[in-house]
C-alpha cells in the first residue's frame, strides 16, 4: 500500500513540474532572429548594387579560404614535414595534431605575410574604394601570388601541366593560368615536403638501428626496440635544438 501512495506521489510531482516548465517556457518573450537576405531588387544606385556585390564575393572567398590556405601557400610543406618528425620520433600519440596544425598555420601567416600585404595594397583596398574593377583586383592580386609559387615550383612540372592545357610556346611565366600554376606547385611542394622528411628520418633511423643490435646481442627479443630508442629519440631532438632548425630550415626553404 505505501508502494502504491508512493508511486502516485512521484507521478503528480512530475506532472507539476512538466506543467510549470511549460507554463515557464510559454511566458518566456520570443526574440527575433536576424535574417541574412541578399536581395538587389530595391537597389536604387549602382553603388547598391555594388555592395552587395562585394558581400557576396567575400562570402564566397571565406569558403574556398580553406582550399586556398593549404594549396596555395606554404602551408603543405610545413605540415607534411612536421608529420615525418611526428613519425621518425615515433611520438604518434604525444603531440596532439592539433598543435601541429596550429604551429602550421602561424608559420603559414608569417612566411606569406609580405605578399598577403602587397595583396592588399595593389588590389583589395583599391578594390573596397571603387578605384579599380573586381576584374582588375583579381589580376593585380593574383600576380605576387603567382610569382611566389612560381618560385617554388619546379620546371617539370609547370612544363607538365602547360603540355596538358595545351597552352602554347608563346605563354610565358608572367602569362600562365593561375589554374595550371595551383597543381603544379601542389605536387612540386610534396616533393620538396618529402625530401625534408627523408632528411628528419636518417638520424632516428641510426638510433632504431643501434638500439635493435643492441637487444638482440643481449638476446632481449620479446623487448620491443621502439620502447628503447624513443626516450635516445628525443634527448637527441632535445639537444641538437630540433625544433629551432627544422623551423628555421623551414622558412629559409621559402626565402
Amino acid at each position: 500500500m505505501n508502494k502504491k501512495n508512493t508511486c502516485i506521489m512521484v507521478l503528480i510531482m512530475s506532472m507539476v513540474m512538466v506543467a510549470l516548465f511549460s507554463i515557464s517556457v510559454n511566458a518566456t518573450p520570443q526574440i527575433p532572429m536576424p535574417k541574412v537576405n541578399f536581395n538587389v531588387d530595391g537597389a536604387s544606385s549602382p553603388s547598391d548594387y555594388v555592395s552587395s556585390i562585394k558581400v557576396l564575393i567575400m562570402l564566397t572567398v571565406l569558403t574556398m579560404l580553406p582550399g586556398f590556405i593549404i594549396m596555395m601557400t606554404s602551408f603543405t610543406r610545413i605540415i607534411v614535414s612536421f608529420s615525418f618528425l611526428k613519425g621518425a620520433l615515433g611520438a604518434q600519440q604525444s603531440i596532439p595534431n592539433q598543435v601541429l596544425i596550429g604551429l602550421a598555420l602561424f608559420l603559414t601567416i608569417f612566411i606569406m605575410a609580405p605578399i598577403y600585404t602587397e595583396i592588399n595594397e595593389v588590389a583589395f583596398k583599391p578594390m573596397l574604394e571603387d578605384k579599380i574593377t573586381v576584374e582588375k583586383a583579381f589580376e593585380e592580386g593574383s600576380k605576387p601570388l603567382r610569382e611566389f609559387m612560381l618560385k617554388q615550383t619546379r620546371q617539370k612540372d609547370l612544363k607538365l601541366f602547360m603540355e596538358v592545357a595545351k597552352l602554347g610556346e608563346e605563354v610565358t611565366k608572367e602569362d600562365v593560368p593561375m589554374y595550371v600554376v595551383i597543381p603544379a606547385f601542389a605536387i612540386s611542394e610534396l616533393k620538396t615536403a618529402f625530401q625534408i622528411g627523408f632528411l628528419i628520418y636518417i638520424p632516428f633511423i641510426v638510433i632504431d638501428m643501434v638500439v635493435a643490435s643492441v637487444l638482440m646481442s643481449m638476446g632481449m627479443f620479446m623487448l620491443p626496440p621502439v620502447l628503447i630508442s624513443m626516450p635516445f629519440k628525443l634527448l637527441l631532438f632535445v639537444m641538437v635544438d630540433g625544433w629551432y632548425l627544422i623551423v628555421k630550415s623551414l622558412i629559409i626553404s621559402f626565402s
